[in-house]
């Protein structure tokens, strides 16, 4: 059996950028392991998988270690595939998946999420949250992930994680930010419990940080960094229960996966 492979950087504008994650179009799903093999084999943060349903498209995620319930830059890579590669000919797609239907339109270069909201709550400081991050933050909030929020993008770039105590948390990742310089706000996001250190550009972080900046600002359109090693940029938009999230996309590889 062989299967259709792209590399995409996400959320980038030219490669070596953004987040890189695989997409892998399929006809029909193939079980549950073999979906986790490839993921692993391939190493990366994500890989995506899709398989149409109509005009629409099934869609799933998963880290080298586990499947996720949500994630931007391998929804918004899985787009720029069928937009690009695959010439599809809407202005908008529409996937199903695990956090129910997503879209993605197109304008010009720019591919823009629809995502659920997940506004975050105060939460208690964790001694393995402190610990782990080697500072503290002026502020800890919960949503799916921990939210950190520090009082400038230096100390958010000067962290050096403990990323083994980070593991320990009963959450998936840890988001932290801070007030940006030449944009509204910056972030990082770590995940080792999901077999990600560091993730790059991290989409579904941002379905917390646009509704928690957009209050804090008092303002629903925010630019945004992700201010890791290999850095994106994204357009964000609180829209009631949901975010719009906008970023470009380039392709690195095209190929196929050989299964025997």
């Amino acid at each position: 059996m062989k299967i259709p492979c792209y590399q995409v950087d996400a959320f980038a504008s030219a490669v070596f950028r953004g987040n890189p994650a695989a997409v892998c179009p399929l006809e029909a799903w193939l079980p549950d392991a073999t979906l986790q093999n490839i993921a692993a084999e391939n190493n990366l943060s994500e890989t995506a998988f899709m398989v149409p349903r109509g005009d629409e498209f099934e869609l799933r995620w998963f880290t080298p270690t586990l499947e996720m319930d949500l994630c931007g830059h391998a929804t918004l890579a899985a787009a720029f595939v069928l937009f690009m590669e695959q010439k599809y000919s809407g202005g908008m797609i529409r996937f199903h998946s695990r956090s129910g239907r997503l879209t993605v339109a197109r304008a010009g270069e720019i591919l823009t999420l629809d995502f659920p909201a997940r506004p975050p709550t105060q939460a208690a400081e964790s001694t393995d949250l402190l610990r782990g991050l080697g500072a503290k933050p002026a502020a800890v909030l919960k949503s799916r992930d921990y939210l950190a929020v520090f009082d400038s993008a230096a100390a958010v770039g000067a962290l050096r994680p403990d990323f083994a105590v980070l593991k320990k948390l009963d959450c998936l990742g840890i988001i932290v930010t801070a007030p940006g310089v030449d944009c509204d706000f910056v972030s990082r996001f770590f995940a080792p419990a999901a077999g990600v250190d560091e993730d790059p550009v991290t989409g579904s972080a941002h379905c917390t940080l646009i509704p928690y900046w957009a209050q804090r600002l008092g303002k629903n359109n925010l630019s945004a960094r992700q201010i890791s090693h290999r850095g994106g940029e994204l357009f964000c938009e609180l829209a009631g229960n949901r975010v719009r999230i906008g970023g470009k996309a380039v392709l690195y590889l095209r190929g196929e996966i050989v299964l025997h």
